[in-house]
């Protein structure tokens, strides 16, 4: 009878290799996404991707919705030329149909911090280095002024 090789047995601590069961929803989310926009057509209803944005914060356990909320406000004050849509199930903004910032929510991916992101697509380049996320715990006056600064930077 032939033996199994070790590496073929897989400890019980070991984490399994692949993505984690919170990437493969986000795929999930994404996959039906992309499906609802090709239903909807080339020229998608902006107000229709808003309202799946505000459906998916309110989906959202606090502080996480809180913080969805006011960064969704924030950035309709600041950037009112983005579209709200969802991108892998998190409500995103985008010009030109490509994705500016995001909100992660912390429950998202089980983090301790939600985060607000970036794409390369946005317009924050300063010298050789600059960053692309930044966690979020609560909001203060002065954050929401300095989102508001970046996003205005974002779709300059």
């Amino acid at each position: 009878m032939a033996q199994k090789s070790a590496k073929s047995t897989t400890a019980i601590d070991e984490a399994p290799e692949g993505f984690t069961v919170e990437e493969r929803a986000a795929m999930k989310e994404r996959a039906k996404e992309l499906k609802a926009a090709s239903r909807r057509g080339p020229r998608p209803n902006k107000a229709d991707a808003e309202a799946d944005v505000l459906a998916k914060i309110a989906e959202m356990p606090d502080p996480d919705r809180a913080l969805g909320e006011r960064l969704h406000a924030i950035v309709k004050a600041s950037a009112p030329s983005l579209s709200p849509r969802l991108w892998y199930g998190m409500p995103a903004y985008a010009k030109d149909g490509k994705v500016v910032c995001y909100f992660q929510a912390a429950q998202k991916f089980n983090s301790r911090y939600a985060t607000l992101g970036f794409s390369d697509d946005a317009n924050l380049d300063e010298g050789t280095m600059w960053p692309t996320a930044f966690a979020l715990t609560t909001l203060t006056a002065d954050d929401k002024a300095r989102i508001g600064e970046l996003v205005k930077n974002a779709v300059s």
